[in-house]
């Protein structure tokens, strides 16, 4: 057994161990060393609760171990300790101390267990967010236009088809498991950010601001620092006589300066983000019973939750509905949802408006956003960062305050009749008793946003910038000043840290730079084909055109397409340069190859020669090795044979090659310089005595070599036939 401290549970003592609870306290009194020779002794330690006592251990028979153990019963468990070691003085403090450790541990989980209601399903942004504003348009105007003004009550018993009787330990484990579901799919959503943040950053979209007052269009781009710069601009001031009151009745003059405004800024890209006025819109968050991303769309798909929401007065598929979850809150179990809607037909008079000019609208936002957009984007915001902006739209047309708290706006409308709209554009200098009770009821509305305001977030705004196309603007806000002493108004200026290009500078060389804060903000706007602004504000994702997603489809289809040819040229190149890169290596190897091809060639003619006369050399000795067996050794009279052959040959005559038969006939093969010579040749081997006939059996003129001696020789073969034995 091993004599390292573990941890078990010994089913096998328990009734030992109950009856060792019934042993005299009196033991825990007595000396260690009492006990240190009494080992069939329980020790009580922890006001009897921790019983110490000596446990051997056997395998087999055999004495294994011996040591002190601890064993206590705690919550209805006996758990044993084998402190490991046989010392008692040394297993005291350790199984005090492990008894001490059971039991802290076991309050931190009962601990835990109570917690388990209050766990937080959202990792981030749930205390951030948890007091989020609530976005209000409170006017007359929108009343007539059938528009809600109040928030919506937090609703409550609301439900989507799950079961009344549910628990809230049932509600609880749903949550718990959207928690896990959520952080299962992290990875699945930072690689889908980042990709969609890559779709973002490379569409071309031309921002268009229509007013009655003048058209404008522009575009942008970011250096290498990304610092805006104001690539292409251009304004047309509206001939007044040809534009009635609503601006969207003159659909052929406005398509037409659109399409001068443009050619002037020299702006290709058909595609168009443009707004609409806040008038026009319905903006509200909203607060619904929590649900996951599936039993949202399903309720909105069965028009059961905006009807629950929100009340329209309309009917619902009259409205063009963009939504984005803003905030969940696993403490209330609720959320906060976006809800920006506008009518149909007013989006699609402003959308046909440009498809008129030939154009393509992507995006469609709401005015106030595009403000917000331009001023998250100029130096303005890093200045004031650390508390709440706000801006002012003040105008013939729109009257609003905007807090942006935390990066959301809360909008209050501020409420003008169209008389007092009127007296407001007259404003001057000189005093004038009903613009300056104009002016005061305007301030009044201000003020009272800016204390609900504070009152609620207890942060003070001491600025605001103002936004407005008013001539007599700069009269306005000295008449603001004195109703509002403690608050600053400035113009605001959306190219505040843009660069501007010489080509523009002329152009927006004007005293009130905040007539083009709408146009700005809307060239920032990219078409966010992959959802990237859903993981960054729902404020920069505001898309009410009807046929979005469709849009969105050819985004992606472009983007994939034009992702996936990158992607082959990046291999084509990245292939082409690994080649180019081996041939360098290869052809600078390769000429250090050649500096020595001179020395290699000697070498190899040497070698080369010397290998010349090695072959020469095994030539004629494979010749008289042929030879030599064409004649059986072992033969007296072959032998005898061939040496009378030898003995024949006259000075003039060489064969070159024998043949046996291995019976009685030797073939000779030979050259001659006369025919004299084979005579006597064939004399000489008929005169001996081991041959019965030579005869001649062919004989020719052999071919002249002008590299040889063998000049007018004859060529011959001699048949011998041997006597027999």
């Amino acid at each position: 057994m091993d004599d390292k401290p573990k941890f078990f549970t010994d089913h096998n003592e328990e009734q030992n161990f109950e009856n060792d609870k019934n042993i005299d306290n009196s033991n825990s009194n007595l000396s260690l060393k009492d006990h240190s020779d009494t080992p069939h002794k329980v020790i009580h330690r922890k006001d009897g609760r921790l019983h110490i006592y000596i446990r051997q251990d056997k395998y087999k028979g055999d004495l294994k171990s011996k040591n002190w153990v601890g064993r206590a019963y705690i919550r209805g468990k006996q758990l044993v300790y084998s402190s490991g070691t046989p010392e008692l003085d040394d297993a005291i403090p350790v199984l005090e101390k492990w008894y001490d450790n059971k039991i802290i541990e076991i309050e931190k989980n009962k601990e835990n267990r109570d917690k388990k209601e209050e766990v937080k399903l959202f990792s981030s942004g749930d205390e951030k967010n948890e007091e989020i504003s609530q976005l209000k348009i409170e006017s007359d105007n929108h009343k007539q236009k059938g528009f809600i003004t109040p928030m919506f009550e937090k609703l409550k018993n609301f439900n989507f088809g799950k079961k009344k009787d549910e628990s809230n330990a049932d509600k609880l484990n749903q949550n718990i498991g959207e928690g896990k579901k959520k952080k299962s799919f992290s990875l699945k959503n930072i690689f889908k950010s980042r990709v969609s943040k890559l779709s973002v950053s490379g569409e071309e979209i031309a921002g268009l601001d229509i007013t009655k007052e003048a058209i404008k269009v522009s575009q942008v781009s970011q250096d290498k620092d990304e610092k805006w710069i104001l690539d292409k601009f251009s304004y047309r001031l509206l001939d007044q006589e040809k534009i009635s009151e609503n601006v969207l009745q003159n659909k052929d003059y406005i398509a037409e300066e659109i399409s001068l405004a443009l050619a002037n800024a020299k702006i290709t890209s058909k595609n168009i983000a443009m707004s609409i006025p806040v008038t026009s819109a319905i903006i509200k968050v909203v607060t619904s019973p929590l649900m996951s991303d599936e039993e949202l769309q399903k309720a909105i798909d069965t028009d059961s939750l905006w009807e629950n929401l929100v009340q329209l007065t309309d009917n619902l598929n009259d409205y063009s509905i963009f939504h984005q979850v803003i905030n969940r809150s696993s403490k209330t179990n609720t959320m906060d949802i976006l809800f920006v809607a506008s009518k149909l037909s007013d989006v699609n008079e402003y959308s046909n408006i440009v498809k008129k000019a030939g154009l393509n609208p992507v995006i469609i936002d709401v005015r106030c956003f595009t403000l917000k957009n331009a001023h998250d984007n100029t130096e303005f915001k890093s200045i004031v960062e650390k508390t709440s902006s706000a801006i002012l739209e003040l105008g013939p047309e729109e009257n609003y305050l905007m807090i942006i708290h935390n990066n959301i706006p809360v909008i209050t409308d501020v409420f003008l009749r169209q008389p007092e709209k009127e007296i407001l554009s007259s404003v001057s200098e000189q005093s004038n008793p009903e613009a300056e009770a104009v002016i005061r009821r305007y301030a009044m509305q201000v003020k009272q946003a800016l204390a609900d305001y504070e009152a609620k977030y207890e942060n003070k705004i001491n600025n605001i910038q103002v936004v407005s196309s008013m001539k007599n603007i700069s009269n306005v806000l000295t008449a603001f000043t004195k109703n509002l002493p403690t608050i600053g108004f400035h113009l605001f200026d959306p190219l505040q840290g843009v660069q501007i290009p010489s080509y523009n500078s002329e152009k927006t060389s004007v005293d009130n730079r905040s007539t083009f804060a709408s146009v700005i903000g809307l060239a920032y706007r990219k078409l966010d084909v992959f959802g990237y602004y859903k993981f960054v504000t729902a404020v920069k994702n505001i898309n009410l055109l009807p046929n979005r997603e469709t849009v969105r489809q050819k985004g992606r289809l472009k983007f994939l397409t034009g992702f996936a040819f990158k992607g082959i040229a990046g291999l084509v190149a990245a292939i082409y340069l690994i080649l180019i890169v081996t041939s360098y290596f290869q052809i600078k190897s390769n000429n250090e190859i050649l500096n020595e091809y001179d020395q290699v060639q000697i070498e190899y003619d040497q070698l080369n020669a010397q290998f010349s006369k090695l072959i020469k050399r095994k030539r004629e000795i494979d010749k008289s090795l042929e030879l030599g067996k064409l004649v059986n050794s072992n033969q007296v009279q072959s032998y005898r044979a061939l040496a009378q052959i030898a003995r024949s040959v006259p000075l003039r005559v060489n064969f070159t090659n024998l043949k046996f038969d291995g019976q009685n006939n030797i073939i000779i093969t030979g050259l001659a310089f006369a025919d004299q010579d084979i005579l006597n040749f064939i004399s000489n081997l008929n005169s001996k005595s081991l041959i019965a006939q030579a005869s001649l059996t062919n004989m020719q003129e052999e071919a002249q070599d002008q590299n040889s001696n063998s000049k007018n020789m004859k060529r011959f073969t001699i048949n011998c036939i041997l006597k027999g034995n």
